[in-house]
């Protein structure tokens, strides 16, 4: 049987679109190996929102090629996209396919079994205007299926490289959504996570339809019993999507808004289009409308003209909102951005000390957070042994408002509602005790593989959950 090895690098809808790249596979009767070992066809999907993702991602295709100088090397996602030629030049590499056409990689492998010579099957991205329609009816995690809504974003903020590689804003079809959603609950999954580039811009490309009339359409689909949506913009959270947060009973309390800077001057050098008051206006209507609602977010550090005195005015803003957790990132140069030519660039010491200090002040707004529900029961759905350990009489999964939970169960209960009541509040972890054993529903029992291993750039110590 023919074999096949995933490497996945960067974010979440990079590890969607290698669970799908690995169906096709799998239809056509290939086994998954893992990475490590031999294979016949090796599939690095890269990264490129950072330099570091540029060289991680060529460090990847050289291991395999060293696993194995006969395999056929596939290179496909994001500096696939950007940088084809410079993949290309690298001896060994057969196919480099970007971020779309996917679904065409079967007929290239074939082709390269009969004849060795390397395609490059890069295409304009910025030509693309269909959603590229990619199921994945099964996952590797037990309890929280991914489900990739749209592609693309139109924002080209200054620091990123992103709508370059994978193009502008494209929705999936909602029949198309929905028929998925229904699949995956078929499948036993009860949360489903809303993915994509730029989630919150569903629709923005649609007449007569939109996130909020997607979010009630799924609210309806038998089974499901979570809703979550991975990230949105402050801006895109309309009064439509404040309402079905505050009427359906399938939302999660957990939003992840990326503020990126709490200070105006760096908020418009970055070309993000909201100020600081539009945000906490935002976020204080979300609070109202959903009690004890998690909002998460990202920040960036010590980007170019960051001042002492914008760094101090956005640790307050920060303060002030209250967020149940921050993934902090320091900036980081990335070629061929208006950010990576701009005059002021902040020193990496000083940078590096920002730093800490927002994750000592995250770490601090998690726990304030987490000690408002001890003595509070909680719906959580357990994802697997605590710490992988089997046998420790421990599990551990998220509640809706996205508290980790540790706590005294039965590894039946994996991928089941469970009523756990928080006892004690921690930082990444709280503890909770069992108040109601679940009625145990019968979930798909094939073996769930994962297609690839995992690469997230983020801060040492700092869960990189950044994308939820």
């Amino acid at each position: 049987m023919a074999t096949v090895a995933f490497h996945t690098l960067g974010c979440k809808v990079n590890f969607y679109d290698t669970e799908a790249i690995w169906q096709l596979f799998k239809q056509e009767g290939y086994e998954q190996v893992d990475f490590e070992s031999t294979a016949d066809v090796y599939v690095i999907n890269s990264c490129t929102v950072t330099n570091t993702g540029d060289k991680k991602s060529r460090q990847m295709i050289r291991r395999a090629i060293r696993r194995n100088p006969e395999a056929i090397i596939a290179v496909t996602g994001c500096y696939a996209q950007t940088s084809p030629a410079e993949i290309m030049a690298i001896p060994g590499v057969d196919l480099v396919i970007g971020t779309q056409d996917r679904d065409k990689i079967m007929p290239y492998i074939k082709q390269l079994e009969q004849e060795r010579k390397p395609i490059n099957a890069v295409r304009n991205i910025m030509k693309t205007r269909t959603f590229e329609e990619l199921d994945v009816p099964d996952f590797a995690d037990r309890t929280r299926a991914f489900l990739k809504i749209q592609e693309g974003c139109n924002n080209f903020c200054t620091f990123c490289i992103i709508p370059w590689s994978r193009g502008l804003m494209r929705s999936r079809d909602p029949q198309s959504v929905l028929k998925q959603a229904r699949m995956l609950v078929d499948a036993g999954y009860q949360e489903i996570v809303l993915t994509g580039i730029h989630t919150g811009g569903y629709g923005e490309d649609m007449e007569d339809y939109s996130l909020a009339k997607l979010l009630w359409d799924l609210d309806k689909v038998e089974g499901l019993k979570r809703i979550r949506i991975s990230s949105i913009e402050a801006s895109q959270i309309t009064d439509e999507v404040l309402e079905v947060l505050q009427k359906s009973d399938k939302m999660c309390r957990h939003l992840h808004i990326p503020l990126q800077a709490g200070d105006n001057d760096v908020l418009a050098r970055m070309r993000r289009k909201y100020t600081t008051e539009q945000f906490a206006q935002k976020i204080e209507h979300i609070h109202r409308i959903m009690p004890g609602v998690a909002i998460t977010t990202d920040v960036i550090v010590g980007f170019p003209g960051e001042t002492e005195e914008m760094f101090r005015n956005g640790y307050r803003f920060m303060e002030q909102m209250k967020f149940s957790e921050m993934h902090v990132f320091p900036y980081s140069k990335r070629t061929g951005t208006p950010a990576a030519r701009m005059e002021d660039q902040v020193d990496e010491e000083i940078k590096n000390a920002r730093v800490h200090e927002l994750i000592d002040l995250s770490e601090r707004m998690q726990l304030d957070y987490a000690k408002q529900f001890v003595g509070q029961v909680l719906e959580v759905i357990p994802e697997r042994d605590y710490k992988g350990q089997q046998g420790s009489g421990l599990i551990m999964g998220y509640s809706d408002n996205y508290l980790q939970l540790v706590f005294e169960g039965s590894e039946d209960w994996i991928g089941q509602i469970c009523h756990v009541k928080v006892t004690e509040a921690g930082v990444n972890e709280c503890r909770g005790e069992i108040v109601r054993v679940p009625e145990i529903v019968s979930v798909n029992p094939s073996p769930r593989k994962t297609a690839g291993t995992s690469s997230v750039d983020a801060i040492p110590g700092q869960a990189a959950k950044a994308i939820v």
